[in-house]
């Protein structure tokens, strides 16, 4: 099974090197790594060309956004399945495509755990996302998937289209309620760390984008799924985060 990753970009130079490193290592022969940038005028650029030998295809152009880019990867991935890894991130290890390739076997979606690390030099590890089977109303519940650790086949990318360009940080929230509560693909759970997330990101950057962030979410199940104007996953859903903070904080 080809596997396509898409990883969006702009002035990202400090940290893109991480990023194509590890999909680079994956030992997984069927692999894609589309960079889709926002025109960066640092040195992304000149880092993303120089693993000229290897399955990377580039895109350099304005957008109108994160999800205006990754709508753009959705168009142009070839690969039988696809998912996204974030231009400060890294995988976890070289295995990770290949287990994501053999979890796509008889399921449509695969999704498995994070940790967030505050440096990819030091490796610590500042918060630790462990997910668990999906249950149907699992999102009702303030539940979800790591985005970074979510692939899925061409069908559901076909049926779920594309990512809600008005929300500016829960899009991906919406993309993975409406893939998995509202078109009945089935999925399976790696439980296993799949990918190392920096700190710092638009999602993780502190209580201003925490909150607007469930407020996202909170509109995203009022759609999808009739909850009210207050839902118990409002709640539920940031007290799942205070608990990775306190399992995390290691270093390895």
């Amino acid at each position: 099974m080809k596997v396509s990753v898409v990883t969006v970009s702009f002035n990202a130079g400090r940290t893109i090197g991480h990023t194509l490193e590890s999909f680079c290592a994956q030992r997984h022969p069927e692999r894609e790594l589309v960079v889709v940038d926002g025109g960066s005028t640092d040195e992304t650029l000149a880092i993303v060309r120089s693993f000229e030998a290897e399955p990377i295809r580039l895109i350099s152009e304005p957008d109108r956004g994160l999800y205006d880019a990754m709508n753009k990867g959705l168009r142009l991935f070839t690969g039988e399945a696809v998912g996204f890894l974030n231009a400060d991130d890294r995988y976890q290890d070289p295995d990770v495509l290949g287990d994501i390739a053999a979890g796509l076997d008889g399921v449509d979606i695969v999704y498995g755990d994070l940790d967030f690390v505050d440096s990819h030099d030091n490796g610590r590890v500042v918060r630790t996302w462990r997910s668990q089977p999906w249950r149907a109303g699992a999102f009702r519940a303030g539940w979800m998937p790591p985005h970074p650790t979510f692939y899925v086949r061409r069908a559901v990318v076909e049926a779920v289209g594309e990512f809600d360009r008005s929300m500016k940080i829960s899009a991906d929230y919406d993309y993975m309620l409406r893939a998995m509560e509202l078109n009945g693909f089935s999925s399976r759970f790696l439980p296993r760390v799949m990918v190392r997330m920096l700190t710092g990101g638009a999602s993780t950057a502190g209580v201003s984008s925490y909150l607007r962030g469930n407020l996202e979410a909170l509109r995203a199940r009022r759609r999808w799924l009739g909850a009210g104007l207050i839902d118990a996953a409002l709640i539920a859903k940031p007290l799942g985060k205070v608990g990775q903070f306190l399992a995390g904080a290691r270093t390895t």
